[in-house]
């Protein structure tokens, strides 16, 4: 009786186990070559509500094309298609 007792553990609480979801780029999905820096709608979701820049890490987008969205916001900016800096921007 002793040997079964111990073999079976209960916990007061269920155990944490986290599920993330594997991040992916989005791009290399679906076959994006070009990113337009004049689709201002596309591009906001790529910056947080200050108008920053979001990293790859929170986007999952790969290398070449957080580049390639970096430089089409920048260009965005650049012609007043998207602000610079935004109070709560979304």
């Amino acid at each position: 009786m002793a040997n079964q007792q111990n073999s079976e553990i209960r916990y007061l609480a269920p155990i944490a186990v986290d599920i993330k979801k594997k991040k992916y780029c989005r791009f290399k999905k679906a076959g994006i070559k070009y990113i337009d820096y004049k689709d201002g709608n596309f591009l906001l979701k790529f910056v947080n509500e200050q108008g920053k820049i979001l990293p790859r890490r929170i986007t999952g987008t790969s290398v070449k094309y957080q580049h390639k969205v970096a430089k089409a916001i920048k260009r965005a900016r650049h012609l007043a298609i998207m602000p610079y800096v935004a109070d709560l921007l979304k």
